[in-house]
Protein backbone atom coordinates (compact mmCIF):
# COMPACT_ATOMS: atom_id res chain seq x y z
CA UNK A 1 0.00 0.00 0.00
CA UNK A 2 1.27 3.49 -0.90
CA UNK A 3 2.63 5.60 1.96
CA UNK A 4 1.29 9.09 2.59
CA UNK A 5 3.00 11.69 4.76
CA UNK A 6 1.13 14.73 6.04
CA UNK A 7 3.22 17.88 6.56
CA UNK A 8 1.73 20.11 9.26
CA UNK A 9 3.16 23.47 10.31
CA UNK A 10 1.92 24.56 13.74
CA UNK A 11 2.06 27.91 15.48
CA UNK A 12 0.07 28.79 18.61
CA UNK A 13 -2.60 26.31 17.62
CA UNK A 14 -3.55 24.87 21.00
CA UNK A 15 -7.31 25.37 20.47
CA UNK A 16 -7.84 23.36 17.29
CA UNK A 17 -4.78 21.27 16.47
CA UNK A 18 -5.88 18.11 18.31
CA UNK A 19 -9.12 18.02 16.32
CA UNK A 20 -7.20 18.41 13.07
CA UNK A 21 -4.71 15.67 13.89
CA UNK A 22 -7.49 13.28 14.90
CA UNK A 23 -9.23 13.89 11.57
CA UNK A 24 -6.01 12.80 9.84
CA UNK A 25 -5.53 9.74 12.04
CA UNK A 26 -9.09 8.61 11.28
CA UNK A 27 -8.92 8.94 7.50
CA UNK A 28 -10.43 6.08 5.52
CA UNK A 29 -6.99 5.57 3.94
CA UNK A 30 -4.95 3.96 6.72
CA UNK A 31 -1.29 4.21 5.70
CA UNK A 32 -0.66 7.81 6.80
CA UNK A 33 2.07 9.34 8.95
CA UNK A 34 2.28 12.94 10.16
CA UNK A 35 5.36 15.16 10.34
CA UNK A 36 4.68 18.26 12.45
CA UNK A 37 6.96 21.27 12.65
CA UNK A 38 6.22 23.66 15.48
CA UNK A 39 7.17 27.16 14.36
CA UNK A 40 8.19 28.46 17.79
CA UNK A 41 4.79 28.41 19.52
CA UNK A 42 4.45 30.28 22.80
CA UNK A 43 1.19 28.66 23.94
CA UNK A 44 0.38 25.03 24.83
CA UNK A 45 0.63 23.73 21.26
CA UNK A 46 3.63 21.50 21.98
CA UNK A 47 1.95 20.02 25.06
CA UNK A 48 -1.09 19.10 22.97
CA UNK A 49 1.09 17.60 20.24
CA UNK A 50 3.24 15.59 22.67
CA UNK A 51 0.12 14.08 24.24
CA UNK A 52 -0.97 12.89 20.79
CA UNK A 53 2.53 11.55 20.07
CA UNK A 54 2.23 9.36 23.17
CA UNK A 55 -1.06 7.98 21.83
CA UNK A 56 0.21 7.49 18.25
CA UNK A 57 4.02 7.14 18.56
CA UNK A 58 4.38 5.26 15.27
CA UNK A 59 2.39 7.76 13.27
CA UNK A 60 3.45 11.23 14.47
CA UNK A 61 6.91 12.80 14.44
CA UNK A 62 7.66 16.32 15.65
CA UNK A 63 10.26 18.96 14.82
CA UNK A 64 10.43 21.76 17.38
CA UNK A 65 11.77 24.73 15.42
CA UNK A 66 12.34 28.42 15.79
CA UNK A 67 9.86 30.92 14.41
CA UNK A 68 10.59 31.39 10.72
CA UNK A 69 7.07 32.05 9.39
CA UNK A 70 4.59 29.93 7.52
CA UNK A 71 6.35 29.83 4.12
CA UNK A 72 9.79 28.87 5.42
CA UNK A 73 8.25 26.41 7.87
CA UNK A 74 6.44 24.48 5.13
CA UNK A 75 9.48 24.52 2.83
CA UNK A 76 11.56 23.11 5.69
CA UNK A 77 8.91 20.43 6.29
CA UNK A 78 9.15 19.37 2.66
CA UNK A 79 12.95 19.21 2.87
CA UNK A 80 12.62 17.03 6.00
CA UNK A 81 9.89 14.83 4.53
CA UNK A 82 10.17 11.05 4.33
CA UNK A 83 11.97 10.14 1.08
CA UNK A 84 10.26 6.74 1.13
CA UNK A 85 6.71 8.08 1.08
CA UNK A 86 4.72 8.05 -2.16
CA UNK A 87 2.49 11.09 -1.53
CA UNK A 88 2.67 14.24 0.60
CA UNK A 89 -0.15 16.43 1.92
CA UNK A 90 0.12 19.98 3.22
CA UNK A 91 -1.93 20.58 6.34
CA UNK A 92 -2.97 23.57 8.43
CA UNK A 93 -3.50 23.30 12.15
CA UNK A 94 -7.05 24.51 12.57
CA UNK A 95 -9.16 22.73 9.94
CA UNK A 96 -10.80 19.31 9.89
CA UNK A 97 -10.32 16.84 7.07
CA UNK A 98 -13.27 14.94 5.69
CA UNK A 99 -12.79 11.19 6.06
CA UNK A 100 -12.27 10.59 2.34
CA UNK A 101 -9.74 13.38 1.70
CA UNK A 102 -6.60 11.32 1.26
CA UNK A 103 -8.25 8.39 -0.52
CA UNK A 104 -9.95 10.70 -3.02
CA UNK A 105 -6.71 12.53 -3.82
CA UNK A 106 -4.84 9.29 -4.41
CA UNK A 107 -7.64 7.94 -6.59
CA UNK A 108 -7.60 11.06 -8.77
CA UNK A 109 -3.82 11.07 -9.09
CA UNK A 110 -3.46 7.37 -9.83
CA UNK A 111 -6.24 7.50 -12.41
CA UNK A 112 -4.65 10.45 -14.24
CA UNK A 113 -0.86 10.13 -13.91
CA UNK A 114 0.86 7.15 -15.50
CA UNK A 115 4.31 8.40 -16.48
CA UNK A 116 5.77 9.26 -13.08
CA UNK A 117 5.80 12.99 -13.79
CA UNK A 118 5.25 15.59 -11.03
CA UNK A 119 1.57 15.90 -10.08
CA UNK A 120 -0.67 17.46 -7.49
CA UNK A 121 -4.35 17.51 -6.58
CA UNK A 122 -6.16 20.36 -4.87
CA UNK A 123 -9.84 20.77 -4.04
CA UNK A 124 -12.54 23.14 -2.95
CA UNK A 125 -13.52 23.29 0.75
CA UNK A 126 -16.51 23.86 2.99
CA UNK A 127 -16.14 27.22 4.70
CA UNK A 128 -17.20 27.01 8.34
CA UNK A 129 -17.35 29.20 11.40
CA UNK A 130 -15.09 28.56 14.40
CA UNK A 131 -17.45 25.80 15.59
CA UNK A 132 -17.32 24.00 12.22
CA UNK A 133 -20.86 24.93 11.21
CA UNK A 134 -20.81 24.80 7.41
CA UNK A 135 -21.52 28.08 5.60
CA UNK A 136 -20.78 27.43 1.94
CA UNK A 137 -18.60 25.67 -0.61
CA UNK A 138 -15.54 27.75 -1.57
CA UNK A 139 -14.09 28.89 -3.90
CA UNK A 140 -15.95 28.60 -7.18
CA UNK A 141 -14.24 26.37 -9.77
CA UNK A 142 -11.47 28.09 -11.76
CA UNK A 143 -12.92 29.37 -15.02
CA UNK A 144 -9.91 28.46 -17.14
CA UNK A 145 -8.46 25.59 -15.11
CA UNK A 146 -5.01 25.22 -13.56
CA UNK A 147 -2.00 26.07 -15.73
CA UNK A 148 1.52 27.44 -15.62
CA UNK A 149 0.36 30.60 -17.40
CA UNK A 150 -2.11 31.18 -14.58
CA UNK A 151 0.31 30.24 -11.78
CA UNK A 152 2.73 33.08 -12.56
CA UNK A 153 -0.09 35.59 -11.95
CA UNK A 154 -2.38 33.92 -9.44
CA UNK A 155 -2.62 31.12 -6.89
CA UNK A 156 -5.81 29.06 -7.05
CA UNK A 157 -4.61 26.10 -4.97
CA UNK A 158 -5.68 26.11 -1.32
CA UNK A 159 -2.60 24.81 0.44
CA UNK A 160 -4.37 22.70 3.04
CA UNK A 161 -6.07 20.71 0.27
CA UNK A 162 -2.92 19.92 -1.73
CA UNK A 163 -1.62 16.39 -2.22
CA UNK A 164 1.66 15.97 -4.14
CA UNK A 165 3.26 12.86 -5.56
CA UNK A 166 6.87 11.82 -4.91
CA UNK A 167 8.02 13.17 -8.28
CA UNK A 168 6.86 16.66 -7.29
CA UNK A 169 8.58 16.36 -3.93
CA UNK A 170 11.81 15.13 -5.51
CA UNK A 171 11.79 17.93 -8.08
CA UNK A 172 11.76 20.40 -5.18
CA UNK A 173 14.27 18.49 -3.04
CA UNK A 174 16.85 18.00 -5.78
CA UNK A 175 16.85 21.64 -6.87
CA UNK A 176 18.36 24.77 -5.34
CA UNK A 177 16.60 26.00 -2.23
CA UNK A 178 14.32 28.98 -2.88
CA UNK A 179 14.74 32.10 -0.80
CA UNK A 180 11.56 31.97 1.30
CA UNK A 181 11.40 35.78 1.39
CA UNK A 182 10.76 35.68 -2.37
CA UNK A 183 8.03 33.03 -2.14
CA UNK A 184 4.54 34.47 -1.67
CA UNK A 185 3.12 31.26 -0.17
CA UNK A 186 4.29 27.65 -0.12
CA UNK A 187 1.15 26.45 -1.92
CA UNK A 188 1.63 29.05 -4.66
CA UNK A 189 5.25 27.91 -5.15
CA UNK A 190 4.19 24.28 -5.60
CA UNK A 191 1.32 25.22 -7.90
CA UNK A 192 3.86 27.07 -10.05
CA UNK A 193 6.42 24.26 -9.85
CA UNK A 194 4.09 21.40 -10.71
CA UNK A 195 2.23 23.31 -13.42
CA UNK A 196 5.58 24.05 -15.08
CA UNK A 197 6.81 20.46 -15.14
CA UNK A 198 3.83 18.19 -14.59
CA UNK A 199 0.08 17.98 -14.03
CA UNK A 200 -2.18 19.92 -11.67
CA UNK A 201 -5.61 18.40 -11.01
CA UNK A 202 -8.55 20.31 -9.54
CA UNK A 203 -11.30 18.38 -7.76
CA UNK A 204 -14.49 20.38 -7.17
CA UNK A 205 -15.59 18.04 -4.37
CA UNK A 206 -14.69 19.59 -0.99
CA UNK A 207 -12.13 17.63 1.00
CA UNK A 208 -12.15 19.47 4.32
CA UNK A 209 -13.85 21.88 6.68
CA UNK A 210 -12.00 25.20 6.37
CA UNK A 211 -12.40 26.84 9.74
CA UNK A 212 -12.67 30.64 9.71
CA UNK A 213 -11.72 32.43 12.91
CA UNK A 214 -9.96 35.55 14.12
CA UNK A 215 -6.44 34.13 13.72
CA UNK A 216 -6.47 32.69 10.21
CA UNK A 217 -3.22 33.42 8.33
CA UNK A 218 -5.13 33.05 5.05
CA UNK A 219 -8.88 32.70 4.82
CA UNK A 220 -11.81 32.58 2.47
CA UNK A 221 -15.13 34.38 2.27
CA UNK A 222 -18.53 33.51 0.87
CA UNK A 223 -20.00 37.04 0.88
CA UNK A 224 -19.72 39.54 -1.99
CA UNK A 225 -18.20 42.19 0.28
CA UNK A 226 -15.77 39.66 1.71
CA UNK A 227 -14.73 38.50 -1.76
CA UNK A 228 -14.20 42.09 -2.95
CA UNK A 229 -12.17 42.94 0.14
CA UNK A 230 -10.12 39.80 -0.36
CA UNK A 231 -9.42 40.54 -4.01
CA UNK A 232 -8.52 44.17 -3.29
CA UNK A 233 -6.26 43.09 -0.45
CA UNK A 234 -4.58 40.59 -2.77
CA UNK A 235 -3.98 43.23 -5.44
CA UNK A 236 -2.54 45.65 -2.89
CA UNK A 237 -0.21 43.00 -1.45
CA UNK A 238 1.08 41.61 -4.72
CA UNK A 239 1.22 44.59 -7.04
CA UNK A 240 3.23 47.76 -6.72
CA UNK A 241 5.83 46.02 -4.55
CA UNK A 242 6.96 43.73 -7.37
CA UNK A 243 6.15 40.67 -5.26
CA UNK A 244 4.93 38.67 -8.24
CA UNK A 245 8.08 39.54 -10.17
CA UNK A 246 10.31 38.65 -7.21
CA UNK A 247 8.73 35.22 -6.97
CA UNK A 248 8.97 34.76 -10.74
CA UNK A 249 12.63 35.82 -10.72
CA UNK A 250 13.39 33.31 -7.98
CA UNK A 251 11.63 30.61 -9.96
CA UNK A 252 13.68 31.58 -13.02
CA UNK A 253 16.91 31.43 -11.00
CA UNK A 254 16.21 27.87 -9.93
CA UNK A 255 14.29 26.36 -12.85
CA UNK A 256 14.72 28.69 -15.84
CA UNK A 257 17.23 26.52 -17.68
CA UNK A 258 14.95 23.46 -17.35
CA UNK A 259 11.75 25.01 -18.66
CA UNK A 260 10.32 24.36 -22.10
CA UNK A 261 11.07 27.10 -24.64
CA UNK A 262 7.54 28.54 -24.45
CA UNK A 263 7.44 28.50 -20.65
CA UNK A 264 10.87 30.11 -20.38
CA UNK A 265 10.07 32.79 -22.96
CA UNK A 266 6.86 33.75 -21.17
CA UNK A 267 8.67 33.89 -17.83
CA UNK A 268 11.45 36.04 -19.27
CA UNK A 269 8.87 38.36 -20.81
CA UNK A 270 7.16 38.74 -17.42
CA UNK A 271 10.28 39.54 -15.41
CA UNK A 272 11.82 41.91 -17.99
CA UNK A 273 11.70 45.65 -17.05
CA UNK A 274 8.83 47.65 -18.57
CA UNK A 275 9.89 51.24 -18.03
CA UNK A 276 8.29 52.75 -21.14
CA UNK A 277 4.69 52.65 -22.31
CA UNK A 278 5.88 50.93 -25.48
CA UNK A 279 7.37 48.11 -23.39
CA UNK A 280 4.09 47.67 -21.49
CA UNK A 281 1.99 47.55 -24.64
CA UNK A 282 4.40 45.06 -26.19
CA UNK A 283 4.16 42.91 -23.06
CA UNK A 284 0.34 42.84 -23.15
CA UNK A 285 0.40 41.92 -26.84
CA UNK A 286 2.73 38.94 -26.36
CA UNK A 287 1.99 37.63 -22.88
CA UNK A 288 0.00 34.40 -22.45
CA UNK A 289 -0.29 34.85 -18.69
CA UNK A 290 -3.76 35.23 -17.22
CA UNK A 291 -5.87 35.31 -14.13
CA UNK A 292 -8.98 33.13 -13.92
CA UNK A 293 -11.50 35.96 -13.99
CA UNK A 294 -12.02 38.04 -17.15
CA UNK A 295 -12.61 41.14 -15.03
CA UNK A 296 -9.40 40.59 -13.09
CA UNK A 297 -7.54 40.11 -16.35
CA UNK A 298 -8.69 43.53 -17.52
CA UNK A 299 -7.73 45.08 -14.19
CA UNK A 300 -4.34 43.41 -14.36
CA UNK A 301 -3.68 44.80 -17.84
CA UNK A 302 -4.63 48.25 -16.61
CA UNK A 303 -2.11 47.94 -13.77
CA UNK A 304 0.54 46.93 -16.31
CA UNK A 305 -0.23 49.93 -18.52
CA UNK A 306 0.09 52.39 -15.64
CA UNK A 307 3.33 50.74 -14.51
CA UNK A 308 1.93 49.33 -11.27
CA UNK A 309 2.99 45.77 -12.16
Amino acid sequence: MKKVQVLLSAYNGEHYIAEQINSIIHQSYPHISILIRDDGSSDRTMEVIQALVKTYPERIKVIQGRNVGVVASFLELMRDSDPHADYYCFCDQDDVWLEHKVQSALDRMEASIHNGSPAMVFTSVYLTDSELNRKSKWPKPPERGPSYFNALYENIAIGATITLNKSARDLFIHSKNPDSSCVLMHDWWFYLLVSAFGTVIYDHHPSMLYRQHDHNVVGGSDTLLGKLKGKWGSFRRHFGKALLQRQAQEFYRIYGSRLSDDHREQLELFIAPRRRMRDRINYIRHSKLHRQSSLENLLFKLFILIGFV
